[in-house]
């Protein structure tokens, strides 16, 4: 079921320069539960709410039509020319939309019923997405990075262990994909070279780390980090807390807010590369 808010509780969707740490409101909803923006190059916003997408236009949300797609969760990508909107959806599979609304085309394999395809990103050249793929093992929870043709085909598994992994998002190179995993311990950032399977950790401290979002220069990485000993990324946390990495190693704090689910778990980078969009859930 899709969330809803609480009892005196709104959603907030802001963007923040990133020169001066500027916040602006764009949008608020007491009624509409809204997450996870996206940024087209048009300079729309796109967000999920109530198992539907929605664009953010003349201070207003739209709905687009997905063309009967089964109701998605908030994990959405836009295609680099901004034709495409890739979403994930409740029964598990990953579709392919026309922005503009028309027939959904699934791209996802059939890899049994217990497995689920979680979408995070997709390269430069608009060719390959990068996903989290679900499943159950012996009763055991496994999460890994793999990477499936947009225009559909064979997925290629890039990690293969139990560690809990997740926010799979390609840099601005192709090279290296952007994800977080409790392979540390808890939940920090890492990146995995598409070629080789290196694996590089980025973030070393106590908080709980989660979806980093690569700026399209390459300038910084924005993120969402939680509260130590935060267990997942649920919502309606208090010190949440809005994160750029810096190229050079600098830990910028951009924001702290109530909320976490829903807040920034794809990418969300103007194409300039001079703000971003999160969402706040205050009460």
């Amino acid at each position: 079921m899709p969330r809803t808010l609480r009892p005196g509780q709104r959603s907030e969707l802001y963007v923040v320069d990133v020169a001066t740490g500027d916040r602006r409101l764009v949008h608020s909803s007491t009624t509409l539960l809204f997450e996870a923006p996206n940024w087209s190059p048009t300079g729309d916003l796109v967000v999920n709410g109530d198992g539907r997408l929605w664009r953010l236009q003349d201070a207003e949300l739209h709905e687009i039509d997905l063309g009967g797609v089964p109701p998605i969760n908030n994990d959405h990508v836009l295609s680099p020319d901004g034709t495409t909107v890739y979403v994930s959806a409740d029964d598990g599979h990953l579709y392919a939309v026309p922005l503009e609304g028309g027939s959904p085309r699934r791209v996802s394999n059939d890899r049994g019923p217990g497995f689920h395809h979680y979408l995070h990103g997709v390269s430069p050249d608009g060719r390959t997405l990068a996903y989290i793929g679900l499943e159950y093992v012996d009763g055991r929870r496994i999460t890994n990075v793999w990477t499936i043709p947009s225009a559909g085909g064979t997925d290629v598994q890039l990690t293969d262990d139990e560690h809990a992994d997740d926010g799979s998002e390609y840099g601005p190179d192709g090279k290296w994909i952007y994800f977080n995993s409790e392979r540390a311990g808890h939940a920090q950032l890492f990146r995995i070279a598409v070629s080789t399977g290196e694996v590089e950790q980025l973030t070393v401290d106590e908080r709980v780390n989660w979806f980093p979002h690569p700026a399209p220069d390459g300038s910084a990485i924005a993120y969402v980090s939680f509260p130590p000993g935060t267990e997942g990324h649920p919502a309606d946390v208090e010190d949440v807390r809005v994160r750029l990495l810096t190229a050079d190693g600098e830990i910028r704090e951009i924001a702290t807010l109530f909320g976490g689910q829903g807040t920034m778990n794809v990418p969300s980078w103007s194409p300039d590369s001079t703000s971003f969009a999160f969402v706040a859930y205050p009460l």
